[in-house]
C-alpha cells in the first residue's frame, strides 16, 4: 500500500477553508432563521444549507450532538460501562427558510440507563407461528404481544413484548429461553446513528472528498450502474433533486411522523447525489429503508425494526447495505447479516463516534461487516472514530457537504459519513465486475487503500484510506481462484487448463 505523506497545516485543514457557522438558539427558543442561507461556488449556483445544532463536549476530544443519541458503551451481552451524558437539554432547529420551533428539554440520561428498550423483549420461533401459539406464550409467560413477523432471512417468526409488571427484561429474558417452544429470546436492543448535524458554510470545501477518493477519475471508469445500496438510516427525503431517479424503493420499519430526517437524507446524498453534488456512486440506486425514529432517548432504532429491514433489503436485490449506526452486540441480527453475507451481499457500517476507548460496536465488529474509520481533509483521524481490529479502512467524514431534507445541503461529520463513501466505491467496483463475492470486494479496498499512520494495517485508520480509482481498476482484473489453476479439479471432478 502507498504511505500518503500529510499536508504541513495545523489540522489537516485547508487554510482557504472558510466556514461561517450559523449558531441556533439553544434550550428554550429557537428564532426563525434567515430564509436564504447558502453556499456559494459550486457549479456556479447558491445551496441553502441547514443551520447546525450546536455540540456538547462529553469527554476530552470528542464532541458529541445532543439532537442525536450516541449508544452507550457496552460491554458483555446487555452490560453496559457509564454512556456519555448529554447535558442538562437538546437543542432543535428547524430548517432553513422554515419557520422557528421551539427547544424541547429533555432530561438527562442516567448513567446506569439499559442499551435496550425498558420493558421489552423479543423472541424467535422456528418457522410460522399462529396466533393460538402465541397468545399461549403470552399468557404463559405474562407478557403482551405487540408485533409479529414472518423473517424468511432466517426461516423465523419474531415477535416484539411488552413486560406489563415490574420484572426486569433480564429476568423475563432467561424464563423465554428456559421454553423450549421459542428458539431465542433477547432484549429489544437500541441501535444509534452515528453522525453529526450539519452547519452552514460558504464554499464547496466538503467536496475535499472528491479529490482525495480520486471518486472524478473513477467515475471515468464507472458510475455504479444500476448497482443496488440499501440504506438502512432514518428517513431519507425521496424528493431531494440529487436523488432524481435513484430510489428504487422505500420502506418504513418504523412508526412516526418523523418521515425525513438530516441523517438519512445525509447518507443517501453522500452515496448518489448527482445534481449540485457529486456522490461516489451516481448511477447507482438506493433502496431507502427508515429504521430510525424518534424514541425516548432521540433517534434510535431496536434489534426488531433492524431486523425487518435487512429482510427487506435482501428481498428486494441489495447487493450492498449501508448500516450508518452502531448498538451493542446483538444476536438476532448477526443472524440476519450472516444470511445476507451468505447471499453474497456487502456489508458496510460505521465503527461509531464513541471515541478511543470505546469497546468494539456493532454492526461493525461483526465479521461478516466492512468497519469504516472517519478522517478529516488532513488524514487526521476523527476525534470521536471508534477504534480496534475490526477496523477495515478508512474514509472522509469530517466536514462533508451532503443533501439535507427539503432539498436543502448541510456540512456533517461522524463515521456515518465515511461508511457511505465506502459503500459507494463497494457499488463502483461490483458495476465494474458483480461476480465478485463480499470477501473479494472487502479485499479489493482494502488492499488498494493508502496506508496512514502507522505503517502497515493499524487500529485507527485500518488497512488505510479508501481510494476509489485504484479500487475500480483492480475490479477489472479477474480474481484468479483454485479452479484457475492448471491440474486444479473441475466441477466434473476432471483435471487440466480453464
Amino acid at each position: 500500500m502507498e504511505k500518503r505523506p500529510r499536508p504541513s497545516t495545523p489540522g489537516g485543514r485547508s487554510a482557504s477553508l472558510a466556514l461561517g457557522i450559523a449558531v441556533v438558539g439553544f434550550l428554550l427558543a429557537l428564532p426563525a432563521p434567515a430564509s436564504a442561507q447558502s453556499i456559494a461556488g459550486i457549479r456556479g449556483t447558491n445551496l441553502n444549507v441547514v443551520p447546525r445544532i450546536p455540540n456538547m463536549n462529553v469527554g476530552p476530544g470528542v464532541a458529541l450532538n445532543p439532537s442525536v443519541h450516541y449508544s452507550p458503551n457496552v460491554t458483555g451481552e446487555g452490560a453496559s460501562s457509564s454512556p456519555p451524558r448529554l447535558g442538562t437539554g437538546d437543542a432543535l432547529t428547524s430548517q432553513t427558510g422554515g419557520p422557528g420551533r421551539k427547544a424541547r428539554k429533555k432530561g438527562t440520561p442516567a448513567a446506569s440507563d439499559d442499551p435496550f428498550i425498558a420493558h421489552e423483549v423479543v423472541t424467535e420461533f422456528d418457522g410460522v407461528v399462529t396466533d393460538e401459539q402465541a397468545a399461549a406464550t403470552g399468557r404463559r409467560h405474562r407478557i403482551t404481544r405487540l408485533e409479529v413477523f414472518s423473517l424468511p432471512l432466517v426461516g423465523s417468526t419474531v415477535i416484539r413484548w411488552r413486560i406489563p409488571d415490574s420484572r426486569s427484561v433480564g429476568a423475563v429474558v432467561r424464563e423465554l429461553v428456559a421454553d423450549n417452544t421459542i428458539k431465542s429470546a433477547q432484549p429489544n436492543y437500541r441501535f444509534a446513528l452515528q453522525g453529526e448535524e450539519g452547519r452552514a458554510t460558504e464554499g464547496d470545501p466538503a467536496q475535499y472528498a472528491l479529490a482525495k477518493l480520486h471518486l472524478p477519475e473513477a467515475h471515468l471508469l464507472t458510475r455504479g450502474e444500476d448497482v443496488v445500496i440499501a440504506v438502512i438510516d432514518s428517513g431519507i427525503d425521496a424528493g431531494h433533486p440529487e436523488f432524481a431517479g435513484a430510489v428504487g424503493a422505500t420502506f418504513d420499519a418504523v412508526t412516526g411522523k418523523d418521515a425525513v430526517h438530516p441523517h438519512g437524507t445525509g447518507v443517501a446524498g453522500v452515496i448518489v447525489s448527482h445534481a449540485r453534488l457529486m456522490g461516489g456512486a451516481p448511477a447507482a440506486r438506493i433502496l431507502a429503508i427508515r429504521a430510525f425514529g424518534a424514541g425516548d432517548r432521540g433517534t434510535e432504532s431496536t434489534s426488531f425494526a433492524l431486523a425487518r429491514s435487512l429482510d427487506f433489503a435482501i428481498a428486494h436485490g441489495a447487493r450492498i447495505i449501508n448500516m450508518s449506526f452502531a448498538g451493542p452486540q446483538d444476536p438476532l441480527l448477526a443472524k440476519g447479516l450472516s444470511a445476507a453475507a451468505g447471499k453474497g451481499i456487502v456489508l458496510v457500517a460505521a465503527s461509531g463516534n464513541a471515541g478511543p476507548k470505546s469497546p468494539p460496536l456493532y454492526p461493525a465488529a461483526d465479521g461478516h461487516v466492512i468497519a469504516v474509520a472517519a478522517a478529516d481533509a488532513g488524514d487526521a483521524i476523527f476525534a470521536a472514530s471508534n477504534r480496534g481490529a475490526y477496523v477495515a479502512l478508512c474514509a472522509p467524514g469530517v466536514d462533508i457537504l451532503t443533501a439535507a431534507p427539503g432539498g436543502k445541503y448541510q456540512v456533517v461529520s461522524g463515521t456515518s459519513f465515511a461508511a457511505a463513501y465506502v459503500s459507494a466505491v463497494a457499488a463502483l467496483v461490483i458495476a465494474r465486475n458483480p461476480a465478485l463475492a463480499p470477501d473479494e470486494v472487502r479485499d479489493m479496498l482494502t488492499r488498494t487503500a493508502h496506508d496512514l499512520g502507522a505503517p502497515g494495517r493499524d487500529d485507527l485508520f485500518g488497512a488505510g484510506e479508501l481510494d476509489a480509482l485504484a479500487a475500480a481498476t483492480a475490479a477489472a482484473i479477474p480474481v484468479a481462484t483454485a479452479a484457475d489453476r492448471p491440474g486444479a479439479p473441475n466441477a466434473s471432478g476432471e483435471t487440466g487448463s480453464r
